[in-house]
């Protein structure tokens, strides 16, 4: 008989962590009850929850009307719960103190969405439309604990602001809409003018003026009582002006002037076991497009409301806490009943602004709400359908104003046309509609702008810049004459279809004319990507090249990219490129054609001879003396110096090398190198090669490009020289210092 498992290291530490989180809460809240910030907190915590109270009652209402009007109680007790359940679980594992959570009205339009098109009828339908909600909730709040857990907040947090606001302003707008259907007004076109009938404007009227008149003072003074006093005083004075006409309770829900209170108990659960017979897989399968949907706003809403409560409350926030803290409430609620709800930024702003930043603020704010899950939905009863669209009026007008309005002093207008686009797509066709024209009126200025980029990032020719090989006098000579026949492109960023066209029509008009170069390099090393409309222009390109006679240099290129020239180009032009590792190695072959090509030019042999004569005795002269000095240093130290061979690409100093001392090159040739592998500069005869330091990070390698012999000059020695052969010292460290200066002023060519 096996036993249990025994637990193993991973999950031991994870139930330390869980029990250490659990002891430090436990601490930080028994703190705070204890502190000055108890009072406020109470108080923060009680108007946002009557805040929320009334806000989430509407949104449950406006979500579960229509025929799903006779099981509104129940609805509304779904989304209290999801509401309970994010605002206690967010202010416990959050990392803002203060957060206040809730239903965000985005969210309210996609439920309302998923109930109106539910596919049945009576107890299914009721039941089939909750049980969705239960499961998209929990399905989210899978995804955000996913997200969270894996750290990969930074990659849905790329959200273009104008997509964001335009998606804020529709969302108002719908919801201004919702509200006037929900007060019974219908809001086509064709029935306008039917609008201000006195029937109907008794209906829509009071509403809307109330929510106008929210909004105006809260917007004005700010204070968090405002609301809920206003509700107990509008609630107050329709219920007075029903009973001056006459008007009684039964005869107003009749009306549909007041909602109907259907529960006798507590509001949850809304949903039990024996509920799940009714339920319909078929209509829930059919709204799995709008499930997905509902998940993607609600990661819309989270991201957004994060975004705007680190920028309001200048607080900078663990992204990946705030998605775990997240996750497990959107989980919690799904699991024990109830729909999806976020962070509000006003009410979670508002705790700080009071000085209630604690937890103790969104614990408050959850058991008011839990307390009336629990004594009923009595005062459902008595609210007035008036009261819940000017609720929605105001949620919809503080939307409009955050995305459209105030994005007009912040935004150019080509963005700012985005957002005016999404809005009125949402107000006419619909949400789904209007965020994806954003989406790709998005990406065309995105393509747009990005086409408009150079590609270019610099360009010259040999003559202005010269790679790190060392040349002869007449080598130099003849760089400085015909360097402008190669021309050199250092390209830059990511290339594709909008923008190659334009960097081909450059690259074309300098093949054409009277200064057509020899060659042209391409340098490659700071593109980041290509698509393969980019491949095939630039093989196009290669093609017309080869054409008008110029050899073309590539450098630094990627393997895709390579291979891409493989598969477009045929292998002829293929073969005639030169593909070379960085751009110091294409300039050098760069440099080897155009003198190629000057010396290939036997009509003017002569008279060019003559001329480099003439440009370059002074430069021959210093040269020949430099080397008559070298030589007579090599004679006089000759009892001082041990030699060295060494054979092609074996190291005179860095890695692998002996630190025998001071190196004198008498033949041959040698590189430089960084610690990133690019050459510094080519050492040839005459050259000092100085040892390296193993320990410096930055230091040099020296390997020979060739055989080589060399000349070592060991500590010793010198040390023996500076004590008894003072002027022959001086001597060499003229020199060395003579040709020092002048390896970094060619290598800073």
């Amino acid at each position: 008989m096996s036993g249990a498992r025994p637990p193993t290291h991973s999950s031991l530490r994870e139930i330390t962590i869980v029990k250490s989180v659990l002891r430090d809460t436990a601490s930080e809240l028994h703190a705070d009850i204890l502190s000055p910030k108890a009072v406020p907190a109470l108080f923060a915590g009680f108007t946002s929850g009557l805040g929320l109270l009334v806000a989430q009652i509407a949104f449950g209402s406006f979500i579960f009307s229509g025929a799903l009007a006779p099981y509104s109680s129940q609805g509304v007790g779904l989304v209290l719960f999801g509401n309970f359940a994010a605002c206690l679980v967010i202010a416990l594992a959050g990392g803002y103190r203060g957060a206040i959570s809730g239903l965000s009205p985005a969210l309210v339009i996609v439920m309302a969405l998923i109930a109106s098109t539910m596919d049945s009828e009576g107890d299914a339908l009721f039941v089939t439309t909750a049980v969705t909600l239960i499961v998209s909730a929990t399905a989210t709040g899978v995804f955000c604990l996913v997200i969270g857990h894996l750290r990969l907040t930074n990659l849905v947090r790329f959200i273009p602001y104008p997509v964001a606001g335009g998606f804020v302003a529709g969302i108002g707008g719908a919801t201004c809409l919702a509200a006037m259907s929900v007060m019974g007004a219908d809001m086509d076109w064709r029935t306008i003018p039917a609008l201000l009938e006195p029937s109907l404007l008794w209906r829509w009227g009071p509403g809307v003026v109330y929510g106008f008149a929210l909004y105006a003072a809260m917007k004005h003074w700010g204070n968090a009582l405002i609301l809920p006093a206003s509700v107990a005083l509008a609630v107050s004075a329709y219920h007075l002006v029903l009973a001056t006409l006459n008007v009684s309770g039964e005869e107003a829900r009749a009306a549909g002037l007041l909602f109907k209170s259907t529960a006798d108990g507590s509001l949850w659960p809304a949903l039990g076991v024996a509920d799940l017979v009714h339920l319909e897989w078929s209509a829930m399968a059919l709204q799995i497009p709008n499930m997905l949907t509902l998940m993607m706003i609600a990661l819309i809403c989270v991201v957004m409301n994060l975004a705007g409560l680190e920028l309001a409350a200048n607080h900078e926030l663990d992204w990946d806490r705030e998605f775990r803290a997240t996750g497990v409430a959107s989980m919690a609620a799904g699991l024990g009943g109830g729909t999806v709800a976020c962070t509000i930024v006003p009410a979670s702003l508002r705790s700080k602004l009071l000085g209630a930043a604690t937890r103790l603020t969104g614990i408050v704010a959850a058991l008011v709400i839990g307390a009336v899950l629990l004594l009923g939905d009595g005062i459902l009863a008595i609210v007035p359908v008036p009261l819940v669209g000017g609720i929605l009026v105001f949620a919809g007008l503080g939307m409009i104003d955050e995305g459209l309005l105030r994005s007009r002093k912040r935004l150019p207008w080509t963005e700012y046309s985005i957002i005016v686009l999404i809005f009125v797509v949402v107000i006419c066709f619909g949400l789904f509609e209007g965020v994806g024209a954003g989406m790709l009126a998005s990406l065309v200025f995105f393509a747009v702008r990005l086409s408009l980029v150079d590609l270019i990032g610099s360009q010259f020719t040999a003559r202005e810049r010269r790679s790190n090989k060392t040349r002869s006098v007449p080598e130099r000579a003849i760089l400085l004459e015909q360097g402008e026949r190669a021309h050199a492109y250092r390209l830059r960023g990511y290339i594709f279809f909008g923008s190659v066209y334009n960097l081909a029509d450059h690259l074309k008009k300098s093949l054409s004319g009277s200064s057509r170069p020899a060659c042209l390099m391409l340098d490659f090393a700071a593109v980041s990507g290509f698509d393969f409309s980019a491949v095939s222009v630039l093989c196009r390109f290669l093609r017309t090249a080869n054409a008008a006679g110029v050899t073309v240099v590539l450098s630094t290129m990627s393997d895709s990219l390579r291979a891409g020239l493989e598969r477009n180009l045929p292998p002829s032009i293929l073969s005639g490129l030169h593909i070379e590792p960085n751009a110091d190695r294409g300039l050098e072959r760069c440099e080897e054609i155009v003198i190629a090509a000057w010396k290939a030019d036997v009509k003017m042999a002569e008279e060019r001879r003559v001329s480099l004569l003439e440009h370059t005795a002074e430069d021959l002269e210093r040269y020949l003396e430099r080397n008559i000095l070298f030589e007579e240093l090599i004679e006089e130290l000759q009892s001082w110096l041990d030699p060295r061979q060494y054979s092609d690409g074996e190291s005179l100093t860095g890695s692998g090398a002996p630190r025998d001392g001071l190196q004198l090159l008498l033949s041959g040739r040698a590189s430089a190198y960084d610690s990133a592998g690019a050459r510094l500069y080519e050492c040839s005869p005459g050259d000092a090669i100085w040892p390296v330091d193993p320990c410096d990070d930055k230091a040099t390698s020296v390997v020979a490009n060739e055989a080589c012999r060399t000349m070592v000059l060991t500590p010793a020695a010198q040390r023996w020289l500076d004590e008894h052969e003072e002027q022959l010292a001086i001597k060499l460290y003229r020199y060395l210092l003579a040709g020092r200066f002048q390896t970094e002023s060619e290598a800073g060519e």
